[in-house]
């Protein structure tokens, strides 16, 4: 069975030297479920997703108080090494970033920094990812072009299928969408639906209609406080609290 708590937020504050950025976070996500975090900006939303695979620890001055926990062990914890754990945590960006290199190398990238050039393998993580992208049958005759060559949904599909090669257990998506067309936007919430059979999703957004689309439960932040967190549907048909109504209806953005 799926956990309810696979990523466990405790009681989480985070700062950026003396800027407290985020204010005593206590939320659990589910596994294999899509989660997104919506909020003006400057809430915090970013700041507490880039804590799940601690991209935070690269900034100068930084500190937490509080737990993050994957799956019952903190993320915190002196033992954990934190190239595996961003081995286990993929992270896909605002702007699609492929690397100036071909499609196929764009994918396997962390195979090779891992010593793993076995051309059997690698091409199955290929075609094993890009169809997970749902981008396969639209590269697979380009797959020795340079990624640059692709639409920007395309390589944004692409940035997708390099997260996931490793095979995570959750997927993080920093306002994948931002860059997008409406046209691949609309694919890129199908994917987002599609993958969360295999990976635990968590997704920051702007986009109100977005994240009635994708996710299965919502957090409102404000101000580096959570708000209101709950099932998706609850949350934007009848919010518990006033700031989320107010926030949901365009009243404050």
């Amino acid at each position: 069975m799926p956990r309810e708590d696979f990523i466990a937020v405790d009681k989480f504050s985070f700062f950026y030297g003396e800027k407290q950025a985020l204010h005593d976070i206590d939320m659990a996500i589910p596994q294999q479920e899509v989660t997104a975090l919506i909020g003006p900006s400057g809430c915090g939303k970013s700041t507490l997703l880039r804590n799940m695979n601690r991209m935070n620890d690269l900034i100068e001055g930084v500190r937490h108080r509080g737990d993050i926990r994957l799956n019952g062990k903190s993320l915190y914890d002196p033992r954990i090494e934190v190239i595996s754990l961003r081995k286990r945590v993929g992270m896909v960006f605002q702007k699609y970033n492929p690397f100036a290199k071909t499609v196929y190398e764009n994918v396997i990238f962390s195979l090779r920094v891992a010593g793993r050039n076995k051309k059997k393998e690698l091409d199955e993580v290929v075609e094993r990812s890009l169809r997970s992208a749902a981008l396969w049958d639209e590269v697979k005759d380009r797959l020795h072009d340079s990624a640059f060559g692709l639409s920007g949904g395309q390589q944004q599909r692409l940035c997708i299928a390099r997260a996931i090669a490793n095979q995570p257990e959750i997927l993080l998506m920093d306002e994948p969408c931002a860059a997008l067309d409406p046209t691949a936007t609309l694919k890129i919430e199908s994917l987002i639906r599609d993958l969360k059979s295999q990976f635990t999703i968590v997704i920051v957004t702007h986009n109100m209609e977005q994240a009635s689309r994708c996710s299965d439960r919502t957090a409102f932040l404000y101000m580096g406080r959570l708000v209101e967190y709950g099932p998706t549907k609850q949350l934007f048909e009848n919010p518990s609290e006033e700031d989320t109504e107010a926030y949901i209806s365009g009243r404050f953005s």
